[in-house]
């Protein structure tokens, strides 16, 4: 039976949910692996609506969270509510302001962030069971936050920007430095992570991160 690897979603657009180009090309390497993607979102409303031609707020407007990631899977996707440990091997979060607005909200309260109740269930069971978990781009502050709380030391990074590095330091990170086609690896938590469009200035600087993000992930599945 092929590896079957959840992918929480934030939504679907740069600036307020999901980063479209780091989540296709996280499915892709995930299928080119042999691995099955089981994507999965919470059933929530969306912080705030951006205008991605204007980069402005939409006044007026709500969406879902898993409504809207949807369109990135393509309708096949779950209610994080619904998913069990037991369903997947491993886990990843694309980046995206949305995991910064939607799954927690360290866009706006920055180390002092709460995390989504559903996706903090999930990464810290996840975490006691011993299965692998990687995040891109800003979705590191996610992990920070869980794994912060529960006072496990970690290492993890977002690239080298030095603001964001240190909130992720005041949540209990060990932040590494890293380019964006490289990514971190702390075995011992079983983590990965890499900057992606942190700091990526093209598609292909972010795919080779986080191409090699996954075989990383899969490689910690044993």
């Amino acid at each position: 039976m092929a590896k079957r690897i959840g992918v929480i979603l934030s939504g679907c657009g740069v600036y307020d949910g999901s980063e479209i180009n780091e989540t296709v090309i996280t499915l892709l390497a995930i299928d080119r692996a042999g691995a099955e993607a089981v994507c999965m979102a919470p059933d929530i409303p969306q912080m705030h609506v951006i205008n991605h031609l204007t980069g402005e707020p939409a006044e007026g407007e709500s969406r879902n969270v898993l409504v809207e990631s949807a369109r990135i899977a393509r309708g096949n996707i779950k209610d994080l509510a619904t998913v069990q440990i037991a369903d997947i091997d491993a886990l990843i979060l694309p980046g995206g302001f949305g995991a910064a607005k939607n799954l927690c909200d360290f866009a706006v309260a920055g180390p002092d962030c709460s995390v989504n109740s559903e996706v903090a269930r999930l990464i810290k069971e996840m975490h006691v069971a011993k299965k692998p978990i990687a995040a891109i781009c800003i979705a590191p502050a996610v992990l920070s936050k869980v794994l912060g709380n529960q006072a496990i030391e970690h290492r993890m990074t977002i690239g080298t920007d030095q603001g964001t590095a240190e909130a992720l330091s005041k949540m209990g990170t060990d932040h590494i430095e890293c380019p964006v086609r490289e990514f971190v690896i702390d075995r011992e938590n079983l983590l990965v992570s890499s900057p992606a469009y942190m700091l990526a200035g093209n598609i292909s600087e972010a795919a080779e991160g986080i191409e090699k993000t996954v075989q990383a992930l899969i490689g910690l599945m044993g």
